[in-house]
């Protein structure tokens, strides 16, 4: 680390013997800072949760357009932040309907969504997709960031290579595409997400790693000495932020040494890969806790997050739910399974809620880092049962620095592209696409301003 009294750059990292950690942004930086693209001047993020094998939608749709009132059963949840939240009826993932080529149906659903496909019609050929919405973004935009986007996964390891039905993992458990062949796999060991966001993935040898995370070493103990000078030669605020950053660190860090303490457990019959958490609300509760803190530290402005592979099998005993999602969605009418699947969905919701809740506490600046936020909540299909591409689950939630006006419910015109509402979040980041995917214009409505 360099200190004088020029501003400090962006980049600017504490180091110690053999580790070292990003940096939030700090008053000190904000000439390097203000060359912001996003409108208005203030950092606004994107990030977009993906839920696998559709929803219940008997229970999500609000009744009546306009103004939110009482949610549906499965919506019921978000009733805390209903009014930093925006219900989408009718959009539609038109790339992800049955082609008869290449990946099957879930394979569709997850790796079209963002991207739409583009080329597809090479009998016995794997698809070829367009860039994702968020990479549209992160191409743009990226390089004003430690991290151009972040791919986050919450399917253990081996399940997410358990593809079955004959597709392929490379679709069903990505929606972030970087290129048409070439996908961006989520990240879902928290273990190796919070030392690619707080650590530098390079400096660190091996070696040096290994013997750490074997003593338990806190990566912020090795940059001590680095902080206490940076500390001494920044304003008061800055040193509240620093102090407030590394609290947050620390504290996610004894998270995941607790998460790899636990051990191995047993669900479904499979072992969870170490470091996961037992229970699914606490690796969610984890997993977006880190992104939190990489949004506010702004190491990243877009994400993604994978709930779950499509056709995901997992069981949640957590709730009463022992039985597989995937085989679940599948039930011909079963009320028994769609109760079942109802508390999954409902389980989801809530986690997300609770989630829009901390970002709503968190401040960023003279504002908070939900309204500084765009958060799509949403999936590929609807009714899991027949895989439907259309009336797609969607919501979204913030207010993208003052660009919508939440607390409604819209319905659009039937078969109006998703796509169109991710063209619209990338033109408020500052991007301006000729299309993201299929899109065929901007979402209206988003604010009444």
């Amino acid at each position: 680390m360099l200190i004088d009294r020029k501003a400090l750059s962006r980049r600017t990292i504490l180091r110690g013997v053999g580790t070292a950690i990003a940096l939030p942004v700090l008053d000190a930086m904000v000439p390097a800072f203000a060359a912001s693209t996003v409108p208005g001047g203030r950092p606004v993020r994107a990030a977009w949760f993906y839920v696998p094998n559709g929803i219940d939608m008997r229970h999500w749709t609000p009744v009546e357009e306009g103004p939110l009132g009482a949610l549906p059963g499965i919506l019921a949840p978000l009733d805390p932040v209903k009014n930093d939240v925006l219900v989408l009826s009718n959009l539609t993932a038109n790339w992800g309907r049955p082609l008869q080529v290449g990946a099957g149906d879930h394979g569709r659903a997850a790796a079209a969504y963002m991207s739409g496909m583009e080329v597809y019609r090479t009998a016995g050929a794997d698809l070829k997709l367009g860039v994702s919405g968020d990479q549209v973004i992160a191409n743009a935009i990226g390089g004003q960031t430690r991290l151009p986007s972040l791919e986050i996964g919450m399917e253990e390891a081996r399940m997410a290579g358990n593809c079955d039905n004959g597709y392929s993992c490379a679709y069903a458990y990505n929606m972030a595409w970087k290129t048409e062949t070439q996908p961006l796999p989520p990240i879902s060991n928290p273990r190796n997400l919070f030392e690619r966001l707080f650590g530098t993935d390079v400096v660190e040898p091996p070696a040096q790693h290994a013997k750490r995370l074997a003593m338990r070493r806190s990566i912020l103990d090795g940059v001590m000495e680095d902080t206490s000078r940076l500390q001494r030669a920044v304003g008061p605020t800055d040193r509240r932020k620093l102090d407030e950053y590394l609290t947050s660190v620390r504290e996610i860090e004894q998270q995941v040494a607790r998460s790899e303490k636990d051990g191995l457990v047993i669900d479904t019959g499979m072992e969870k890969p170490y470091g996961v958490p037992p229970e699914f609300p606490d690796y969610f509760r984890l997993m977006t806790d880190i992104m939190m803190v990489a949004f506010k530290a702004d190491l990243t402005r877009v994400a993604t997050v994978m709930i779950g592979r499509e056709g995901s099998t997992r069981a949640y005993p957590e709730i009463g739910v022992p039985d597989g999602h995937h085989p679940l969605t599948h039930h011909m009418g079963n009320m028994t399974m769609l109760d079942k699947v109802r508390e999954i969905n409902s389980l989801h919701l809530k986690l997300f809620a609770e989630f829009l809740a901390k970002m709503k506490a968190t401040k960023d600046g003279d504002s908070n880092l939900l309204d500084q936020s765009m958060v799509v909540y949403g999936s590929g299909l609807s009714d899991g049962n027949v895989h439907t591409h259309d009336q797609l689950p969607t919501l979204l939630a913030g207010r993208g620095d003052g660009f919508i006006t939440p607390g409604r419910h819209i319905i659009y015109q039937r078969e109006t592209p998703v796509c169109n509402l991710f063209a619209t979040m990338a033109e408020r980041m500052g991007v301006r696409p000729e299309h993201v995917g299929d899109s065929t214009g901007r979402l209206a409505g988003l604010s009444l301003s």
